[in-house]
């Protein structure tokens, strides 16, 4: 036992696989309460306005922890840091299961668990992408990070397979059981993080200046990237499962399979493809071309009358934004290299206004417009991939003028 852990606090290999656990985590926190929407509307009598809410308070909370993170994690340390990370996220899960039940108002309860599921996920965010990127085993960083972010979708997949089995098995009316048997996957990785070992990304005299990475127009235009990226993901994702189930008309087991879960898994496949063969590929084209893709996916969602077209297209706009996000981040490394900390701290901030924009956007349009209902939200998120094709022009426009 002695010798097995002295083999994981000397081995990066070892951070490398708790880092992937920690993806896993935070798909489970932003991605199992989606597939219980209806469930809280129906159970609680919650409106959509509120269920809407609940998305916010997530990447909202997301948000405020990136802000936090950015000026405190260097101090405080990433372990500490990505430690608390994983007891917030088990919190938040064990909460869910259990404060709408003992609380005399159970929205309270709920936002009570997001609330400190999104702490979690929001340390998540801003710690594993430099734990990574500063692991001495991670050489192809480009790769590295694809792969990475590839197995936040497996973790969605996972959440939206095993929960559905999990629905199967207990009956719906022992939902609650879910969140707090996931709350196992977070408790367990933080065991690993107490002994993997971590370095520091960039030492404190190789960091560029807060100041002077603030005042670069290329970190703004990645900021964009990172808005859209966020956003266009999450439009789709958050609400696939809800849009299957009751804008479609088919079951909630087949909804969840052929809305979220196709769309995770095309999301993992396109992070994972890149994470292979990226080093060939020109990665600036390949992001262009997955504007385009989403777009066409938006559209096939929203005008297809077909149900099972219309899925289609949620599953074909999770293949469109994998390699949006941690693309961005590849890229940002590249322009930015002595960003550290600080620079993913922001771009985690970002993606989460992104991530709450999104699917904010979808239930703003979708709750004035109730005729088209979710369609009409959905048609609305495609802002988000015309923008970030325009920032990406203006990105590659930049970098030639500059070289």
């Amino acid at each position: 036992m002695c010798n097995m852990r002295g083999k994981i606090s000397e081995n990066y290999n070892y951070t490398i696989y708790a880092c992937y656990g920690g993806y896993v985590v935070q798909a489970i926190i932003n991605n199992l309460a989606p597939l219980l929407f209806l469930t809280f509307q129906r159970e609680f009598g919650i409106s959509l306005e509120r269920i809407g809410l609940l998305i916010t308070v997530n990447f909202g909370v997301q948000m405020l922890t990136d802000m936090a993170a950015a000026r405190y994690a260097d101090r405080i340390g990433y372990r500490a840091c990505v430690l608390a990370a994983h007891a917030c996220s088990a919190a938040g899960l064990i909460c869910m299961g259990t404060l709408p039940f003992v609380m005399d108002n159970a929205y309270a309860g709920l936002v009570i668990a997001m609330i400190l599921g999104a702490v979690g996920g929001g340390l998540i965010e801003v710690l594993i992408s430099p734990i990574v990127e500063a692991a001495p085993s991670s050489n192809a960083k480009d790769a590295a990070m694809s792969l990475l972010h590839s197995f936040y979708c497996w973790g969605h997949v996972a959440v939206v397979l095993l929960s559905t089995a999990g629905f199967r098995i207990l009956g719906m009316d022992r939902w609650y059981l879910l969140p707090i048997l996931w709350s196992i996957v977070p408790i367990g990785n933080f065991l690993m993080f107490t002994r993997v070992p971590i370095r520091m990304l960039v030492e404190e005299s190789g960091r560029t200046p807060a100041v002077q990475l603030l005042k670069s127009g290329i970190f703004w235009v990645f900021i964009g990237l990172m808005i859209c990226a966020g956003a266009s993901e999450q439009g789709m994702s958050q609400w696939a499962s809800m849009f299957a189930e009751e804008g479609l008309g088919v079951s909630k087991t087949l909804g969840d399979l052929l809305g979220p879960c196709l769309f995770a898994v095309l999301m993992g496949s396109s992070r994972a493809f890149y994470g292979k063969f990226g080093e060939k590929m020109n990665l600036q084209k390949f992001m262009l071309g997955s504007g385009v893709l989403c777009i066409i996916s938006y559209l096939l969602a929203v005008l297809m009358r077909d149900p099972l077209l219309a899925l289609a297209g949620c599953g074909l706009c999770g293949l469109s934004v994998g390699i949006m996000w941690p693309g961005t981040f590849s890229l940002a490394v590249k322009r930015c290299p002595g960003g550290g900390t600080l620079m993913f701290a922001c771009f985690a901030l970002a993606g989460d206004v992104g991530c709450a924009s999104g699917p904010g956007l979808v239930s703003f349009v979708s709750e004035h417009l109730p005729e088209y209902g979710l369609k009409a939200g959905l048609a609305a998120a495609i802002l988000f991939p015309v923008i970030l094709i325009v920032l990406l022009a203006a990105s590659t426009r930049r970098n030639r003028d500059t070289n």
